[in-house]
């Protein structure tokens, strides 16, 4: 669904935008969070991997968090930032790969290393209640030990069942009404069998379409709610041109299988 411009939630109600894996998509994020603007959303959450991939690393991360109604969650890429690589090299993790995360930090910390303390800030998980609704925001199921940078091995398609044990989920935890999530670029909306509404926006910043995804969560006063999916286009040309002109690592790799191109 394309985002067309739409009034504010209603008295009392909450509108709030879902967007993840941007991943250092400047051109994709602007127009994202235009259309965001447009459709009268008072927060935006932003489900991890604000960097990595794409070309416009410390120009990603200072739009995203010069935004106040802006909340992020950690992902993968994000922790790799904060945290630093896994040292040695690990052998899931290519040459290619590693060198293109080197210099998404260098490229970063040369802009404005305080962006780094900033990341580390970013919480793995969050809980909140809306009236009465219980919403959940995290990267992907984590992992304690282990996985990449924390979180489980993607699962491609997963069954109900599966996607409770994915992301923990237990009458014990606490069992949310809808869970945000990302990680794995193909959107998903899909219901668990504890009755969670699980929701992948879809990535923002990758894809062969040229098109920024998030989701919309209203919520009504009286505890009802829904969840729309949108789509911005944008100009990827900027960021291909950004790829050969900034000289990034693993270029043509991240062309041929995060763009089509």
């Amino acid at each position: 669904m394309r985002a067309t411009p739409s009034h504010e939630a209603g008295p009392g109600s909450v509108r709030i935008a879902v967007i993840t894996d941007v991943h250092a998509n400047l051109p994709a994020l602007d127009a994202a969070l235009a259309a965001i603007e447009a459709l009268g959303c008072g927060r935006i959450v932003h489900v991890g991997d604000a960097i990595g991939i794409g070309p416009f690393p410390a120009e990603t991360l200072s739009r995203l968090l010069a935004q106040p109604s802006v909340q992020c969650v950690m992902g993968n890429h994000d922790v790799w930032f904060a945290g630093g690589l896994p040292s040695p090299r690990p052998a899931w993790m290519s040459p290619e790969e590693w060198a293109h995360q080197g210099w998404t930090h260098a490229a970063v910390n040369d802009a404005d290393p305080s962006l780094r303390e900033a990341v580390r800030g970013w919480p793995w998980r969050l809980d909140e209640q809306i009236s009465g609704v219980h919403i959940r925001w995290q990267h992907y199921g984590l992992a304690p030990e282990g996985g990449t940078a924390g979180f489980v091995s993607i699962v491609n398609d997963p069954d109900a069942a599966t996607l409770d044990r994915i992301f923990g989920v237990s009458p014990e935890d606490g069992v949310p009404d809808v869970l945000f999530f990302g990680h794995h670029h193909p959107a998903m909306d899909r219901v668990g069998s504890t009755g969670v509404r699980y929701v992948n926006p879809g990535a923002l910043g990758t894809g062969r379409e040229a098109r920024a995804r998030f989701a919309v969560l209203d919520v009504a006063a009286d505890g009802s709610w829904t969840v729309t999916h949108h789509a911005a286009a944008y100009d990827p040309q900027p960021v291909m041109r950004a790829f050969d002109e900034r000289d990034v690592p693993a270029r043509d790799e991240i062309r041929r299988s995060f763009f089509g191109r």
